[in-house]
């Protein structure tokens, strides 16, 4: 069988993490400079799709390392609404894998204007997105042919957490992304056969995580629904008990994606409460009572591990597509760059 570009691209991931560490450096640099210098008290978010997910995966980084809090602002407050947000004092943080979306465009211009510091991420550096922002990241990430993003999301969180690195001044964490592209080839190389097996004619599935983990699992059930025609629905490991987990019987697939840090005791709670309802329960990050323990890469600092999970995941996905009959580089109803206003 031809491989899939989605295949190919999942492959390409460590080499793409390389090429930004090495050509963007002096971008990274001078907007961590620049924020340092402000000393933001709020930051915001502007992104869609896959790109929310990845903004998402920066929104808890952010709170957790530097203590100001991340909030999500809709395009169309700008683009639809004509609406100027005051943004002073405040850091702007758009991240769009073509930069062409003119509601994200829009909206980064008007961010500028209220007064925010504004960073583009981006993988073209020439996009009108980057035009209109003080700051821009390129991804280095080469073309992405399949409609389904993968080595331009892992290199969207990657920039922004060499930019939260260098803003802190964090050696720690600076060091745990300089190694994430041999992280990301040891989790290219994890098998996942169990969850696939499972999976190969499910239905529907719910995705658990916590922090920068409940990004990942938005970002694995948008995959899921795109490539697989499978149904699966993400939440918080606290907030599936508040409800969804309701319909949670007999069999009912669920994916919790856990990685060593504090939140990782109550994932494993939450997972052995859903076991215990009759669900087939697969684990990552640790064991839980009734569930089955997917294999991760161990030892990462835990602001970078689960970016390194869903590297695994997506070649996990990938074969999960084509097993149950889909070509997961062509989506119905999708196309590669998609332009809302």
């Amino acid at each position: 069988m031809t491989q899939s570009f989605m295949a190919a691209e999942v492959a390409e991931i460590p080499q793409a993490a390389a090429r930004f560490l090495d050509r963007s450096g002096a971008a990274v640099h001078d907007a961590a400079a620049a924020l340092r210098a402000l000393d933001p008290w709020l930051a915001v978010t502007v992104a869609r799709g896959s790109s929310d997910h990845a903004a998402t995966y920066l929104k808890y980084a952010i709170e957790l390392a530097v203590g100001i809090p991340v909030a999500s602002v809709g395009p169309s407050i700008a683009s639809i609404y004509g609406r100027q947000l005051r943004l002073g004092h405040a850091a702007c943080i758009g991240i769009s894998q073509s930069g062409q979306s003119p509601d994200i465009v829009e909206m980064m211009r008007a961010a500028g204007t209220g007064g925010a510091l504004t960073v583009a991420i981006t993988n073209d550096a020439a996009s009108p997105m980057a035009e209109v922002s003080a700051h821009c990241l390129a991804l280095q990430a080469g073309a992405e042919r399949s409609v389904a993003a993968t080595k331009t999301f892992v290199t969207s969180v990657l920039a922004g957490l060499s930019l939260l690195a260098e803003w802190r001044q964090d050696d720690g964490l600076r060091a745990a992304v300089a190694d994430l592209p041999r992280a990301f080839e040891l989790a290219l190389k994890l098998d996942w056969e169990p969850l696939s097996a499972r999976l190969a004619r499910a239905q529907q599935a719910f995705v658990l995580g916590r922090g920068p983990a409940f990004a990942i699992a938005n970002e694995a059930a948008l995959k899921f629904k795109e490539t697989c025609g499978l149904h699966a629905e993400a939440y918080s490991a606290a907030e599936v008990l508040h409800g969804p987990a309701a319909i949670v019987q007999a069999r009912f697939p669920v994916l919790a994606l856990g990685v060593a840090d504090a939140a990782l005791p109550q994932l494993i709670a939450t997972a052995e409460k859903l076991a215990a309802q009759g669900a087939d329960v697969f684990l990552t990050g640790g064991q839980a009572k009734g569930a089955t323990t997917l294999h991760s890469v161990a030892g990462l600092h835990p602001l970078v591990a689960p970016l390194v999970l869903v590297v695994a995941f997506y070649g996990f996905v990938e074969s999960l597509a084509r097993r149950r009959g889909f070509d997961p580089d062509t989506p119905p109803h999708l196309r590669k760059v998609t332009e809302t206003t």
